[in-house]
C-alpha cells in the first residue's frame, strides 16, 4: 500500500513538472493551450516581427519603399514591449499574386512573425490571405482597396485604406456631375486592382446616365500604348478613365495626343497618384484627375511628415498616396499586439488566436489618416477618397 501511495505521488509529481514548461505559470500555459492557434514565444533578446509584403522592385517599387517606410517609422515611435523589439520584416512580393504567395509562405514559415503590415496590392494580397488564415497570423493592409478582400470571409484581412467601391464611386460622381463627361473610354490593367476598380467606375457612370463607350484592357508594363489608345479615340470620348497603376498610366498620357485624344480629360485612381507619375509625364500630365488618400493636416501628421522628412529625405506622400496609412496600420498592429502579449519569466507570449480576434475590436483608434474602428468583416477605414488634379506640375486637391 506504502508503495503504491510512493508511486501515486510520483506520478502526480511528473505531471505538475510536465503541465508547465521551466518558468511558465499555469495561468500562461492554459492561455496558450486554449488559444486556436497556440502562442507566439520569444526569449530575451528576440525580436517580435512584422512581416511585410510590397512591390521593392520594378515599375511599382515606389508604393512597397514608401509605405514601408512610413511603417519603420511607427515601429520607432512605438519602441519596445517590456524590453522586446519589434522588427519589420520586409519582403518583395512585385506586386503580383504569384509573389505575394510566395511571400506568404515565407513570413508564415517564421516563428517569429505575428502580424502583417500589407500586403500592399491587391492581387498580392489576395493570394496570401489564405496562407495567413491557415495559421492565424493577422493583416492590415494599408493600401489593398479591391473590395473582393474582405468579401472572402477571413478571420485575418483587415484594412484601413477606402475600397475601391468609393472611390469608383467618387470618380464617376465628380466626371459626370463637376465636368460634365457624358461618354467615358475606361482602360485597365487586367488585374484583380485595376480591372476591378474599372468595372465599378463604369457601372457608377452608366447609373448616372452617362455613357460608357469604350472598354479596353492593356498589357502592363509595355512601352507602347498607341494601338489601344487609337482604338479607344475612334469612340470620341469626352474622357478617359484608367485602372491601375502610375508606370502604365504615365505611358498612356504621354501617348493620348498622337493617338488622337488630344483635349481628352485623364482621370486615374489611388493606383496612378505620386511624384512617378508627375516625373514620367511632365507637361502632358497637366489637367490629369486622381482619387487618392491624403490625410487633412494635424499635429500629429505634421510631426511625422517631419520625421519622414528627415529619414528619407522626401516629404511623405510623394511616391504614394499611402505613406499615412502605413504608419496607421503598423501602429494599430502593435497596439493591438500590446494588448494580448503575456509575459512569464524572461519569456514574451503572443496568443495567436486572441490577437486575430483583437484586431476586429479596435474601436476609436486616433490614426494620422482618421479615427480606425474596425467592423467584423475587417473594414477598418478611417476617410474616404480625396480628388487631386495635376496644375502647374504639381497635385492640387479639388475639394
Amino acid at each position: 500500500m506504502k508503495k503504491r501511495s510512493i508511486i501515486f505521488i510520483l506520478i502526480i509529481f511528473v505531471l505538475l513538472l510536465t503541465s508547465c514548461k521551466p518558468g511558465q505559470s499555469k495561468e500562461t500555459t492554459q492561455a496558450c493551450e486554449d488559444d486556436a492557434f497556440g502562442c507566439a514565444e520569444f526569449a530575451a533578446g528576440d525580436n517580435i516581427k512584422l512581416g511585410y509584403g510590397a512591390p521593392m522592385t520594378g515599375d511599382y517599387a515606389a508604393f512597397g519603399i514608401d509605405i514601408s517606410q512610413g511603417a519603420q517609422i511607427a515601429l520607432d515611435d512605438f519602441g519596445d514591449l517590456e524590453g522586446w523589439a519589434f522588427e519589420l520584416v520586409v519582403e518583395d512580393d512585385q506586386g503580383a499574386p504569384e509573389g505575394g504567395a510566395a511571400v506568404a509562405n515565407k513570413l508564415a514559415a517564421d516563428a517569429g512573425v505575428v502580424a502583417i503590415v500589407g500586403h500592399v496590392f491587391s492581387g498580392a494580397t489576395a493570394a496570401a490571405i489564405p496562407i495567413y488564415d491557415e495559421i492565424g497570423i493577422p493583416m492590415m493592409s494599408p493600401s489593398a482597396t479591391n473590395p473582393d478582400l474582405t468579401a472572402m470571409g477571413t478571420a485575418v484581412f483587415n484594412r484601413n485604406a477606402f475600397t475601391d467601391i468609393a472611390q469608383a464611386s467618387a470618380a464617376a460622381d465628380y466626371m459626370y456631375n463637376n465636368l460634365s463627361v457624358m461618354t467615358l473610354a475606361v482602360m485597365h490593367d487586367g488585374g484583380d486592382y485595376g480591372q476591378g476598380l474599372a468595372q465599378m467606375v463604369s457601372d457608377n457612370f452608366e447609373s448616372l446616365g452617362g455613357e460608357i463607350v469604350a472598354f479596353e484592357a492593356i498589357t502592363p508594363g509595355e512601352a507602347d500604348y498607341s494601338a489601344p489608345l487609337s482604338a479607344v479615340a475612334a469612340n470620341s470620348p469626352d474622357a478617359l478613365y484608367f485602372g491601375g497603376y502610375n508606370a502604365d498610366a504615365a505611358v498612356m498620357v504621354n501617348q493620348m495626343t498622337q493617338a488622337g485624344l488630344d483635349g481628352v480629360t485623364f482621370f486615374g485612381c489611388d493606383g496612378t497618384f505620386g511624384q512617378d507619375f508627375l516625373e514620367k509625364t511632365g507637361e502632358n500630365g497637366e489637367g490629369a484627375y486622381s482619387t487618392t488618400l491624403v490625410p487633412a493636416s494635424s499635429a500629429e501628421k505634421d510631426a511625422f511628415d517631419a520625421a519622414y522628412e528627415a529619414a528619407y529625405g522626401d516629404m511623405p506622400g510623394v511616391l504614394s498616396a499611402y505613406t499615412w496609412n502605413g504608419y496607421d496600420s503598423a501602429a494599430v498592429l502593435l497596439n493591438v499586439i500590446k494588448s494580448v502579449a503575456i509575459v512569464d519569466g524572461d519569456t514574451l507570449y503572443i496568443p495567436r488566436g486572441a490577437l486575430v480576434n483583437a484586431v476586429r475590436t479596435v474601436k476609436d483608434y486616433q490614426g494620422l489618416a482618421g479615427t480606425i474602428t474596425c467592423a467584423a468583416d475587417g473594414e477598418c477605414n478611417a476617410t474616404g477618397p480625396v480628388l487631386y488634379i495635376i496644375q502647374d506640375g504639381a497635385w492640387t486637391s479639388v475639394q
